[in-house]
């Protein structure tokens, strides 16, 4: 096998990620001998700004990156919105493969493809952000004789995604956003035994082609149920069923390949449940109001009996909405309101 260096560097944000992207490409030094690629979580529409703001922020140029560009050291590639920034054949490609976690461009995509693309020579890096999108992606870094670096969590905005990462694997550096720079520079000059094209785990595998959306239809999707249970629970992007990915049961894909961890599944299904009760609310308010005029119209009628039954309607529908409207008010439980001491990690 011949020899190379680690010149592979994937790294991923979310909130909070745009002031750690600044400190982390300010003390990138303007020789390094790696190619930089960055997800950060972006809304779908419009165009991206974050280019511009790494150029600002440090030595080394920051492009937006594009299908089929070969990768070149010393450069910065930013995936664009709404597309998955993969690595293939020492070039970046862009996706619009199914979301993960909600999320197109997503961190764990990118990882996932520069572990099989480039194996021991990529260096995966976390900050600041929510929930532990990166995670997986790091392990499977790692797991190819790849390293892992973290923002430490005293050092991010946001510090959830560091400190999942490092609950997930054994991270070879943990340091604040301004430094990982200077850690950079000297694990990019290590020799490392090049084991390009070693495949990943089969589930893996079908996810890295999944991000790719390679195959004849919903082939590589529906390779999931081949080798996963279903979990009793439905997809919130298309309302299918999750398959779960582990034994854990800590990551899920659909049958059309959404993918979700289950802290990140947890927090949309209490977005979907928040967004149901409003709903149930309004319809509430108006039923009341509606049978308030019904009332109101059987009492002009002469009709006392129709208008007491609408009464109860409207008092009954009344009492409904002011508990209801209490409740959300007073908010639905997330994963970040578990209190001290429970067995789950900060979201």
């Amino acid at each position: 096998m011949a020899e190379r260096f680690r010149d592979i560097v994937v790294v991923g944000a979310s909130a909070g990620g745009v002031e750690a992207l600044r400190a982390f490409v300010g003390g990138l030094p303007a020789d390094l001998s790696a190619a930089v690629l960055v997800v950060l979580h972006l809304p779908p529409g419009g165009a991206s700004a974050l280019p511009a703001i790494l150029s600002r922020s440090g030595s080394l140029p920051a492009v937006a990156a594009r299908s089929g560009e070969p990768l070149r050291h010393g450069r910065i590639y930013v995936a664009p919105p709404d597309h998955h920034l993969l690595v293939e054949d020492g070039a970046c490609r862009l996706s619009r493969g199914p979301t993960e976690n909600g999320y197109r461009p997503a961190i764990d995509a990118l990882f996932r493809s520069a572990a099989l693309a480039h194996g021991p020579a990529v260096i995966g890096v976390v900050l600041s952000g929510s929930l532990d999108d990166g995670s997986a992606g790091l392990d499977t870094i790692k797991s190819r004789g790849g390293l892992a670096i973290v923002q430490d969590p005293e050092d991010a905005i946001y510090p959830a995604m560091p400190e999942n990462a490092m609950a997930r694997v054994s991270p070879d550096h943990v340091v604040p956003a301004v430094e990982i720079g200077g850690v950079l520079a000297d694990r990019v000059r290590e020799p490392v035994e090049a084991r390009d094209g070693e495949p990943l785990p089969l589930i893996e595998e079908i996810e890295a082609r999944i991000a790719r959306s390679d195959g004849p239809g919903n082939a590589v999707s529906l390779e999931v149920l081949d080798v996963s249970e279903p979990s009793g629970l439905a997809c919130p992007d298309c309302q299918g069923v999750l398959f779960t990915l582990d034994k854990e049961g800590t990551r899920y894909r659909c049958r059309v390949g959404h993918a979700w961890t289950a802290k990140a599944l947890f927090q949309q299904q209490s977005r979907d449940i928040e967004q149901a009760l409003w709903a149930a609310l309004r319809a509430l308010e108006e039923k009341r109001d509606l049978a308030g005029r019904m009332t109101q119209d059987a009492e002009r009628r002469g009709y006392p009996l129709v208008a007491g039954r609408y009464s109860r309607h409207r008092d009954e529908a009344g009492h409904a909405a002011t508990v209801l409207r209490k409740f959300l008010f007073e908010g639905l439980p997330t994963v970040t309101d578990l209190p001290d001491g429970a067995s789950d990690e900060t979201a």
